[in-house]
Formats: structure tokens, C-alpha cells, sequence
């Protein structure tokens, strides 16, 4: 995996997962997802692009919050949307 010097770096914030039990949409459509992700700008926990509805990336472009975390137990990257790259 290769890192990349991120300027979007200065918008990650400390949060608190805002639906720790799910993707916040999905949760409200009773739509399933495959893996969640977490913004770390506002905590935002959203599905990832291989679910239906690819709630994270949505929530990224429409409130400017371009990286995510991975939510899912044992993973620890990051990932900013705008530049499609590890941060």
C-alpha cells in the first residue's frame, strides 16, 4: 500500500462513529451493506463503494469530508476520495 502526502489530511478530525451499529442511510432504508467506512471529519459511517448504495463516497462529495477510515474490525487505513489514494 502506498501512502500519499494528502492535503486533505489537514480536515481529519478526532469523531466518534455517529452510528457505530451501521451505515447511517442503509440503516434508515433497511438496505444492506458489504463494509462501512468512517469519516474522520465528522464520524459520518457510511457503506463502502463495493455496497449497493456506496453511501461513504456520497457523503464525501456532498458535504466536502474526503477521508474515510476503514470501520471494519482489523483494518487500519485510510483513504481520500478526491485524490482515489491511500492517506
Amino acid at each position: 500500500m502506498t501512502l500519499h502526502a494528502d492535503p486533505h489530511l489537514a480536515l481529519v478530525r478526532p469523531v466518534q462513529p455517529l452510528t457505530p451499529e451501521g451505515c447511517q442511510e442503509c440503516l434508515m432504508l433497511g438496505s444492506p451493506w458489504v463494509h462501512l467506512r468512517l469519516c474522520l471529519t465528522c464520524g459520518h459511517v457510511g457503506c463502502c463503494d463495493s455496497s449497493p448504495n456506496k453511501h461513504a463516497r456520497k457523503h464525501a462529495a456532498a458535504v466536502a469530508h474526503p477521508i474515510v477510515q476503514s470501520f471494519q474490525p482489523g483494518e487500519d487505513w485510510r483513504w481520500c476520495f478526491v485524490h482515489e489514494a491511500f492517506v
